[in-house]
């Protein structure tokens, strides 16, 4: 692991800490970019993080880009040798997993996908080695999900599924992307889950769909009344299977005010993890149902 620092025009500084994302990286680009906040370096004036790496916005009539560089590097040593831990929550997301909606789309833009002949779920499933869709949707929803983004598009949260490795599911994205996605579906592309957040043009396969907003710029729904973003990084996600009954009432509590999504506060601690995955997510999964 090797951090690369280079400049975005003049001025922004990107830092990458790893080619690839690893929890290790994400928990040493969110150690540095926290300490760069913390330095409170004049002419800093935004600091954007993102999947283990941030970039930094600079005013360079008041630091010379290569000052600003300096300055981040100075504090790399301290990222490295801080505790890898952080106290956030688990969140239970209900996903109506083959709806009707995403269907409809992704037979839409059939002749954009590497398989034109099934459905993404199908294809998902044959690439990873499952015999069904129905198995690789157990694989997908079974154990939880960290959020180590947010963005791209306002609150869509980029999530990376917390196994081994060797068991992480990978899915491309389509050939080419599509000129529309239904909004709050439930994605996958590379090695990262997501919702989006908006309806609009995508390119991650398509699972199912939420029923439960994650962003909301009148900030009239009940639960993103203080902040119109719902995810924020760390958050640990558990995806929860549910039918088009529960999708509708879960719609309708949406629209009355009266849903609440089902949180629980938990510690993420990366050394713990790394012993013993299974169990560490058992504890984490039991939290959420003690909530």
């Amino acid at each position: 692991m090797k951090t690369r620092y280079t400049y975005g025009g003049d001025e922004h500084v990107y830092v990458e800490v790893d080619d690839e994302m690893s929890l290790d990286a994400f928990f040493i680009a969110l150690s540095l970019s926290k300490l760069v906040r913390e330095a409170d370096i004049p002419g800093v004036t935004e600091i954007c993080p993102a999947n283990a790496s941030f970039e930094v916005r600079f005013d360079p009539d008041v630091i010379a880009p290569d000052e600003m560089m300096t300055r981040i590097k100075e504090l790399e040593g301290e990222a490295q040798a801080q505790e890898k831990r952080l106290d956030t929550r688990i969140i239970e997301i209900p996903v109506f997993y083959e709806d009707p909606w995403t269907h409809e789309t992704l037979m839409r833009f059939r002749e954009r996908h590497q398989d034109p002949s099934g459905t993404d779920l199908d294809y998902a499933a044959r690439i990873n080695g499952y015999d069904s869709a129905a198995a690789f949707i157990e694989a997908h929803h079974s154990q939880p999900w960290f959020v180590s983004m947010v963005g791209f598009v306002s609150g869509l949260p980029f999530l990376y599924q917390l196994v081994e490795r060797d068991k992480q599911l990978e899915v491309p994205k389509y050939l080419r992307p599509r000129t529309d996605t239904p909004k709050l579906t439930v994605g996958y592309g590379g090695c990262f889950s997501c919702i989006y957040s908006v309806r609009g043009a995508g390119g991650y396969q398509m699972f199912g769909i939420t029923p439960m907003p994650i962003f909301d710029p009148e900030q009239k729904i009940s639960y993103l009344k203080d902040f119109m973003v719902f995810f924020r990084p760390g958050d640990i996600v558990k995806w929860k299977p549910i039918d088009r009954a529960e999708y509708d009432a879960i719609t309708q509590q949406v629209e009355e005010g009266s849903y609440t999504p089902k949180i629980a506060e938990v510690a993420f601690d990366l050394d713990a993890f790394n012993k013993d995955m299974t169990g560490f997510n058992a504890k984490l999964m039991e939290a959420l149902n003690d909530a």
